[in-house]
């Protein structure tokens, strides 16, 4: 059993609460709240009724849908509405694969994608026959083009490979990626969850890509699918012909107002937000390291999203950690699952080479665009008496 070290009660205290775990959700911005309020209110019709109230929820979705597109460089028809990041994952990756059996299959995808890429995958190894290739990462958490060039054969139909690591924020090398599968005439899907309003994006450079709303300051249980034309998917609901048959359910009208509203402000203002985060990250690095000089950065430090810091604190336990940061009120992830009140190394950095023991004992900080320079400068001040209750003489 594990041994907390959990401060005294004369320790704790209410401190004023520092968030810094963007990468798992984010605020829903108030623009979007009023962009959607609405839809939660007088527009409350059934988008598929023939009647007025029906109309005008029907008329936000096509105009949602119309806006979306135009954000992406796409065509309306190749916006799929789903319910979030891990819905828009598994129909593009089971869909597409269950639909071009007779070409093969064969698929590729990456040992530090997300589970709700990995177990789809799986799904498709263990129960539906496909040969599944896992391509590593080197130590920075990158793929080899070279490796996936070889990987590619007749039978192969699908990759997936994600635009950013949710964990570590090192970015992958997408379109150099897409310009390989697009020779091979391999279709080519992308996990872009992180990455939405953090790095420039066009839909034409994939044939799939995902996104969920919850990420860029948009409602939980929103999401997309951008699917190039032509490709054929298979469904994996059946009850209607939504969203042109591909993925039947009533539409969440006031989510989908709430996507594409949230979308827009994201991309107003990736500019401004990319260096101003970056500035964020380094100087909370900075701080870490000055309070915890054994601490060791992970991932892609020159190729990484802006708002994203994994560190790892050698001879520390992973869960104190947390215990305490939350105790101190920083709100950060471990960027692994908990299962069982034990925090397992996460899949990313052991794929990246990172010994199990310091993998459990690291701490994902993310920002965003409410993240001020005053807050990382109090989270600062906070760490030395969380690393000095820590240290393993204590």
């Amino acid at each position: 059993m594990t041994n907390f070290v959990i401060p005294s009660s004369s320790v704790i205290r209410h401190l004023p609460l520092i968030y810094l775990d963007y990468n798992a959700t984010t605020p829903l911005a108030p623009e979007v709240f009023d962009a959607m309020r609405p839809y939660l209110e007088r527009h409350f019709g059934n988008p598929s009724s023939i009647h007025a109230a029906g109309r005008e929820a029907r008329a936000a979705i096509d105009d949602s849908r119309d806006r979306l597109a135009a954000l992406l460089g796409a065509k309306p028809h190749e916006i799929i509405f789903t319910g979030g990041g891990t819905e828009s994952d598994n129909l593009a990756i089971i869909g597409l694969a269950r639909a071009n059996t007779a070409r093969g299959k064969h698929l590729i995808t990456c040992a530090t994608e997300h589970h709700a890429v990995l177990q789809a995958f799986e799904h498709l190894e263990k129960k539906e026959g496909f040969r599944v290739t896992w391509l590593p990462v080197d130590p920075l958490g990158r793929i080899d083009l070279d490796q996936l060039a070889a990987a590619l054969s007749p039978e192969t139909t699908l990759v997936s490979i994600m635009s950013a690591n949710n964990e570590t924020g090192t970015l992958q090398p997408v379109r150099e990626i897409a310009a390989l599968c697009r020779t091979r005439g391999v279709l080519f899907h992308s996990d872009a969850i992180q990455s939405f309003g953090k790095e420039p994006l066009a839909a034409r450079d994939f044939d799939a890509l995902s996104l969920t709303a919850h990420k860029f300051h948009g409602p939980k249980g929103a999401g997309l699918l951008f699917l190039g034309a032509g490709h054929d998917i298979e469904s994996l609901q059946h009850g209607g012909s939504h969203e042109n048959q591909r993925r039947p359910g009533t539409e969440n009208t006031a989510a989908v107002v709430g996507l594409a509203r949230a979308a827009e402000l994201a991309l107003a203002t990736m500019d401004a937000e990319r260096p101003r985060q970056a500035a964020l990250r380094d100087r909370l690095w900075q701080g870490i390291r000055a309070a915890c000089p054994t601490a060791v950065r992970n991932g892609d430090p020159a190729r990484t999203l802006a708002n994203t810091l994994n560190v790892s604190f050698p001879g520390l336990d992973g869960e104190s950690l947390l215990i305490n940061l939350d105790l101190a009120g920083l709100c950060a992830s471990s960027g692994s699952a908990c299962m069982v009140g034990s925090i397992l190394p996460s899949h990313v950095l052991l794929a990246m080479g990172v010994a199990p023991d310091l993998a459990r004992a690291t701490v994902r900080f993310s920002f965003g665009k409410e993240t001020t320079a005053a807050e990382i400068e109090t989270a600062i001040s906070r760490l030395p008496e969380i690393f000095a209750r820590l240290a393993p003489s204590s």
